[in-house]
């Protein structure tokens, strides 16, 4: 039962704040994605994870991280971007979660550049201007706010996961 919780509440309550806590100030706290891996701690010790499949976990977990600091290094990504990608990455272990994760992600990633850009190529409604942060996220010289994308990804696949079936007990 808490194994089943942690699933399907807690993980897409992080996410979803994660998410809008990045469209609203381009940030993701470090708290957010630090709840991520506590929840997973404790989903791992609620599903009666094996020491050998938390392994694969903590392994996805590092080289995300690896790869979302990389990527924020490189400028294309936030740090807190960074930090969540490695936060899902651990959820979602080693196996092929993690590389259809990785390429939903990208492709969501992609759409909500193209469309942000469209969009800010037509004025802002002046009813919105009242709103700092569709102002911000109007504004040209803004960046993406790619942790949106990180978590409507995980969202997607997150029904066909293996955290998901251990937390159903299939």
């Amino acid at each position: 039962m808490t194994a089943e919780l942690l699933v399907i509440a807690v993980l897409p309550a992080l996410l979803a704040l994660a998410a809008g806590w990045d469209l609203a100030s381009y940030t993701i706290p470090n708290w957010l994605p630090a709840a991520l891996v506590a929840a997973f701690v404790a989903f791992l010790v609620a599903a009666g994870m094996t020491p050998g499949m938390a392994g694969w976990h903590l392994l996805a977990g590092t080289l995300g991280l690896a790869l979302g600091f990389t990527l924020f290094a490189l400028g294309y990504i936030g740090g807190g971007d960074a930090k969540l990608f490695a936060a899902v990455a651990l959820w979602l272990g080693f196996d092929l979660d993690l590389m259809s994760y990785m390429l939903i992600a990208s492709v969501l990633g992609g759409a909500l550049t193209l469309a942000l850009l469209a969009l800010r190529k037509l004025p802002l409604p002046a009813a919105l201007t009242g709103q700092s942060w569709l102002v911000r996220l109007h504004d040209e010289r803004a960046g993406i706010p790619y942790g949106a994308a990180l978590a409507a990804g995980a969202f997607l696949i997150l029904p066909q996961t293996e955290v998901f079936r251990l937390a159903a007990g299939v």
